[in-house]
């Protein structure tokens, strides 16, 4: 989900509900502690320079039960946060505090509640790396090998 689909959702909500992947619903005291656009460079196992950024929101839910953050507030802090760091309309990462780490989702919203879904890894360079995965690789395969230009 874009910066700019999860304003207009908030603009039709009377009240703010996030859903983990396992179906459960993030305590309704959360807070939104953190609105940010987190950059990161790198180079793929493939050797190529890679960019990526994402607007960041980070949710965390602590024995505070007597304030409720509504739609309109966070839409005050989005755009607050848009006007100083000047946002581009990004995708939004979620961070949320797991059972033993943070954990990071993707956002989609299914009308009601906005949803934490899981996000992956993958390898960027298959081309160059690893073979398609329909392939069948079998073990004497120079994928990743030392002499197959991967790491």
């Amino acid at each position: 989900m874009k910066l700019s689909e999860i304003k207009n959702h908030l603009k039709g909500l009377d009240k703010i509900g996030f859903q983990l992947p396992n179906g459960e619903l993030v305590a309704s005291h959360f807070h939104v502690t953190e609105v940010g656009k987190i950059t990161k460079d790198f180079i793929d196992c493939g050797g190529k320079v890679r960019s990526e950024s994402v607007i960041n929101f980070q949710l965390w839910e602590e024995n505070d039960y007597d304030h409720r953050l509504h739609p309109e507030k966070l839409v005050h802090i989005i755009e607050l946060s848009d006007k100083i760091f000047k946002f581009d309309d990004l995708e939004i990462e979620v961070e949320y505090q797991g059972k033993d780490t943070i954990s990071k989702y993707n956002l989609d919203f299914d009308g009601k509640n906005f949803l934490l879904t899981t996000k992956a890894t993958v390898c960027l360079a298959q081309e160059v790396c690893c073979a398609p995965v329909e392939e069948v690789v079998e073990e004497s395969s120079s994928c990743c090998s030392p002499s197959s230009g991967c790491c």
